[in-house]
């Protein structure tokens, strides 16, 4: 009796211990941590390329863009991964980005010259944090092909012989300025040269290219003003040189 006692005890004694093994099985191994990730926002403004494109990030395939389009931001692994961009089949661009966790990028396809199908990539870092109180933040980013060089993002004069207010410094073709403040409400931004006379290269009006009315810069929003398309005669309406708004927030 005794020793059937003890032999109970001990098999209730191994009882937690197996039942913990078994709930240990292979199945319930946890699962692997998300990895670090960025994202990305992708924008067609090459003029002198101005058919669908398509995407592609490690060659995975993200998205297909018609000139003047842009993606939403896109979720990318953090690390060095490769950005492609074909026309059809043809690889027309590629560069490698650098992606750090939880920063935002945009990546601008753009024609370095008026070649036909030739296209670029210009990458830059978004500030996203919010805006101060009853302010928006809004950007320069100059990809107008053979249109002057630098300019800058300014509000218009009130008179005929004023000087514009300028919004941001100097941005060369191909490049993009840091975002700054504006107070909140409807505003009707030009694109000016830095020379004497100050003369206007493009107005933005309400974003969509028109140069025509007042855009409403909502407090708390982010916007980046693109000067796209080909400076010259002769150039299709749709490619030639216009001012649009994208929204970042």
């Amino acid at each position: 009796m005794e020793t059937s006692f003890m032999l109970r005890r001990a098999f209730q004694a191994l009882l937690p211990a197996t039942l913990l093994l078994t709930a240990c099985s292979k199945d319930d191994v946890p699962a692997a941590p998300a990895p670090d990730q960025g994202r990305v926002l992708i924008s067609h403004a090459a003029a002198a390329a101005n058919t669908q494109v398509t995407a592609f990030v490690n060659d995975q395939q993200v998205g297909q863009l018609n000139y003047g389009q842009t993606s939403s931001y896109l979720n990318v692994n953090a690390g060095t991964p490769t950005l492609r961009i074909n026309n059809g089949a043809q690889q027309v661009a590629t560069q490698p980005l650098t992606v750090a966790k939880d920063q935002n990028y945009s990546v601008f396809a753009f024609s370095p010259t008026a070649t036909v199908g030739s296209v670029n990539l210009l990458t830059v870092i978004d500030d996203l944090t919010v805006p101060a109180l009853g302010t928006a933040k809004v950007r320069l980013v100059h990809l107008g092909v053979s249109a002057t060089s630098p300019v800058r993002l300014s509000i218009p004069p009130a008179t005929p012989t004023g000087a514009p207010n300028d919004l941001t410094t100097d941005v060369a073709f191909g490049a993009a300025s840091p975002f700054v403040a504006v107070n909140a409400g409807p505003l009707n931004l030009a694109v000016y040269n830095t020379g004497a006379p100050r003369t206007q290269v493009v107005a933005v009006g309400e974003g969509t290219g028109s140069g025509t009315g007042t855009r409403n810069f909502e407090a708390g929003k982010i916007y980046t003003v693109v000067v796209r398309g080909i400076a010259g005669s002769g150039v299709p309406t749709a490619q030639q040189i216009q001012a649009v708004i994208i929204s970042n927030n």
